[in-house]
């Protein structure tokens, strides 16, 4: 909705004609009789007849039908009072009544009534204004904007509003063309040739849009607004172009923090996040009436795994009154869990008070309590969260499932997933999960019926395709049918070392060795994992290449000397 400072209110603000009728009928005419009197003083008078019973019944007729949330009766009652009586205050109602019940048709002729009436009143011009818009007449809208324009107290912030207004008419070389046509008198001023600057890049010309905030530059030098669209639409070009404008802008204006928040966002987007952290340091202690500067710091420490300065962020955010302090105390509960405090990642994470966050912090809790061994207690938390949504009940069930697990206490995990599979159908994570246990008991059925089903319900789950088609190599079955499942999954997923490792093994069933091992030193590339070691040691040990063997799972072990797969592979080959 498009506004003007200082005088417009929105159209949609409901009337106060609907409101409970305490006061008798003579009352109102009396109170209404009084109100006419006091508008005779202005340049629009109303009629000087007096107020006629059909009158009165009408205006009550007109109040009961608001009050009954009867809006477009009531609109209509008011606009023909209002042309009966030439009295703008009633169009006004009947325009307001009529747009706050979405009848545009209705608002538009009751404002354009306004307008005629009091031509003066800046609210008219604005409703009409804004209603033409809203149904795309721009060059109807023209006259009444430039109207408004032409009032030199609000000129500039108009100009400033322009594109706000004009934003939802898909027409944006017709809104370039009419902001071009309202900025044409005015070439002096740079939210002139700010608007001109910001339709052009809607209508897709940056190279008008950046001239044209040059030229605001000059007139207003060193204004931020124009700066940061000007960033924007760099940006837009090129990353690095930007980044040095920004950088340039800073040098010569260092106390601009919109634009050093600007630039310190994109340079975390870019992933530069040491620099990005120099640049929010000033920030955090210029800002002190902005606390989401301090938490988006905060967040750039834990980004950076500086966990001590991220706390003081949060704190500092919460000192500043940062109006959501639920997601700095699961913030701060994550901090301190990774600093490894966990009683005091429990008192933060018990201070989320109720709501959704709640839950994620039981969760948290409950992740914290089953690291420390209280496994039973952590459970509890779990059990408890009966205000949990369907999908935090996924998680909640796949937590104490995976807590379980580490328990090795497979048995239960597989009981709680067997009946959250049955009270939570059709969840493709919990049927993964699922899946997984029946392997992991031993129920290979259960496991292939699951793995089919996930693959009938999401045909692009990749860890299905590949889950199965794994379990086929591994116990050496149906080994053609296995490639397939394992190639379907890499298409869907070629990067994932997961699946490359699967790939290898395949052909290494398959007696390939040489593309065994081209598959899986890319898996071990992307990621170092025991089991992935232990393949692949296995494959160069059948290639001869036993030195390479020996010394990829002695590097491997160092890391990770309790992996099961591990030692079994190099116990396995004598080692």
């Amino acid at each position: 909705m498009f506004s003007f400072p200082k005088t417009w209110k929105p159209l949609t603000t409901m009337p106060k004609m609907i409101q409970p009728m305490r006061v008798s009928a003579v009352a109102i005419a009396m109170l209404f009789s009084s109100v006419a009197a006091h508008a005779q003083g202005s340049s629009n008078k109303p009629p000087t007849t007096g107020l006629t019973s059909e009158f009165i019944y009408k205006y009550l007729v007109g109040e009961i039908a608001g009050q009954r949330g009867d809006v477009v009766l009531a609109s209509n009652i008011f606009y023909d009072l209002a042309k009966s009586t030439r009295d703008p205050r009633l169009a006004e109602r009947s325009a307001r009544a009529a747009a706050y019940a979405q009848q545009p048709q209705l608002a538009m002729r009751a404002a354009t009534l306004w307008a005629e009436l009091d031509p003066a009143s800046p609210e008219a011009q604005q409703a009409t204004t804004q209603l033409l818009i809203g149904s795309g007449k721009l060059s109807e809208a023209e006259p009444h904007l430039k109207k408004l324009l032409s009032q030199e107290e609000t000129r500039a912030s108009g100009f400033l509003y322009l594109n706000a207004i004009l934003a939802q008419n898909p027409d944006k070389a017709a809104v370039l063309k009419l902001v071009q046509s309202l900025a044409k008198p005015y070439p002096d001023l740079a939210e002139a040739h700010f608007a001109i600057a910001h339709s052009a890049w809607a209508a897709g010309k940056s190279e008008l849009a950046l001239s044209e905030l040059r030229t605001a530059e000059k007139l207003t030098p060193g204004w931020e607004l124009a700066a940061l669209l000007q960033g924007e639409i760099r940006l837009k070009n090129a990353t690095e172009d930007a980044l040095n404008f920004y950088r340039n802008y800073l040098i010569e204006h260092p106390l601009a923090n919109e634009v050093r928040l600007a630039y310190a966002k994109l340079l975390v987007n870019q992933k530069q996040y040491e620099a990005a952290r120099k640049e929010f340091a000033p920030l955090t202690e210029q800002a002190d009436s902005n606390p989401e500067i301090a938490v988006a710091a905060g967040l750039l420490s834990v980004q950076l795994n500086d966990y001590k300065q991220a706390d003081r962020y949060f704190k500092q955010a919460l000192e500043r009154g940062y109006n959501r302090p639920d997601q700095l105390y699961l913030y701060l509960g994550q901090s301190a869990d990774e600093q490894k405090h966990p009683e005091e990642a429990i008192t933060w994470f018990k201070k989320v008070g109720e709501g959704e966050q709640q839950v994620e912090a039981k969760l948290r809790i409950a992740n914290v309590l089953a690291r420390q061994g209280k496994l039973d207690e952590a459970r509890q938390q779990l059990q408890g969260l009966t205000e949990a949504s369907s999908e935090q009940q996924v998680t909640a069930l796949q937590l104490e499932a995976s807590m379980l697990s580490q328990a090795q206490k497979y048995q239960e995990a597989y009981a709680i997933l067997e009946k959250a599979v049955t009270t939570l159908p059709n969840t493709p994570e919990l049927i993964y999960d699922f899946a997984m246990m029946a392997e992991k008991i031993g129920r290979f059925d259960v496991m292939e019926k699951q793995l089919r089903t996930l693959i009938a319900l999401k045909p692009d789950f990749a860890q299905a395709y590949n889950a199965l088609g794994y379990a086929l190599a591994d116990r050496n079955e149906r080994l053609p049918e296995a490639m397939t499942l394992i190639e379907k999954a890499l298409s869907l997923s070629p990067d994932d070392f997961y699946i490359l490792d699967s790939m290898g093994w395949v052909h290494y069933r398959l007696g390939k060795l040489d593309k065994a091992a081209e598959y899986l030193r890319r898996a071990y590339t992307a990621q170092a994992d025991p089991e992935v070691a232990a393949h692949l040691g296995e494959v160069l040990w059948h290639q001869g290449k036993r030195d390479e063997a020996q010394q990829t799972w002695t590097d491997a072990l160092r890391k990770h000397p309790d992996n099961e797969v591990l030692l079994n592979t190099s116990r396995k080959f004598g080692k």
